[in-house]
């Protein structure tokens, strides 16, 4: 990438999201992948209601949020709302569940080394395991679970960083993966790029189901997934969703906005 990419993006919710769909950010994320800043990696993370909400609590999420070099739609209301809010269209949802899929899949012909870092070691291994399977193609450089104290963290990233995989992915959740990457993106210069990636371990490894297509697609999942955890989700959605809606409908702005990538920026 010797030329700068200027990505178009929508405000909603105050944060600046890509109106990309999932196969060219699928391309996207590999072009960064391949091409390194030289100051940190780049970092691609994802929104949906309960982030925005999130961030209207929590400003150091908000500033990491912001931080990023790609936001995705990672949410189907925001997409089914954005015309609404902005005047513009959404392509689709990019949930990270399926756009691992299309970044693996691109590989074939654009090879991207590969890191696994979250999730419990059970959950961690099998989703490897699963993908090694899927996608003998894929150049797994190594993985590594989520649960550290602070010395085995240090020592953990600097072997990544010697490692140097094209793509890390990070599934640890929000906000655990933003504190991540604003503590130690300056430390992983050897890594090409960060993809924050919320539950996909658990997706990869078979432990947790993809909600039904219609559900998906009218905006459901996050009901799909409540019902089957009540326990720990029920009181996330159900404050963070009226939260999310008020604040896309003060916080959105109509029109386009965009955001400059330059390889080599400081």
């Amino acid at each position: 990438m010797s030329d700068p990419i200027t990505i178009e993006t929508l405000e909603l919710g105050g944060l600046p999201v890509a109106r990309l769909d999932r196969q060219r950010t699928a391309a996207l994320l590999i072009d960064l992948a391949l091409t390194r800043r030289g100051d940190r990696p780049w970092i691609g993370t994802s929104v949906n209601g309960q982030v925005i909400s999130d961030t209207a609590r929590d400003q150091s999420l908000r500033e990491a949020m912001l931080y990023a070099d790609v936001i995705s739609c990672d949410g189907q209301p925001l997409v089914l709302m954005a015309r609404r809010l902005t005047g513009l269209t959404l392509p689709e949802r990019v949930a990270t569940t399926d756009l691992f899929h299309d970044v693996a899949d691109a590989c074939r012909d654009r090879p991207a080394t590969m890191f696994f870092l979250g999730a419990t070691e059970d959950e961690n291994r099998r989703a490897v395991d699963n993908v090694r399977e899927a996608y003998p193609h894929l150049k797994i450089a190594g993985r590594l679970h989520g649960f550290h104290d602070h010395a085995e963290w240090v020592r953990h990233v600097r072997q990544i960083n010697e490692i140097g995989p094209d793509i890390l992915w990070l599934s640890l959740g929000v906000p655990r993966e933003q504190q991540f990457y604003m503590r130690f993106a300056h430390v992983l210069t050897g890594v090409g790029l960060i993809k924050t990636s919320g539950g996909l371990f658990n997706f990869l490894s078979g432990s947790a189901p993809r909600a039904p297509l219609w559900m998906q697609d009218a905006g459901l999942e996050w009901a799909y997934r409540m019902a089957r955890d009540p326990g720990r989700l029920a009181k996330r959605y159900l404050t963070s969703n009226p939260v999310a809606a008020m604040l896309l409908l003060t916080r959105s702005k109509r029109g386009r906005t965009a955001r400059i990538l330059n390889a080599g920026q400081q």
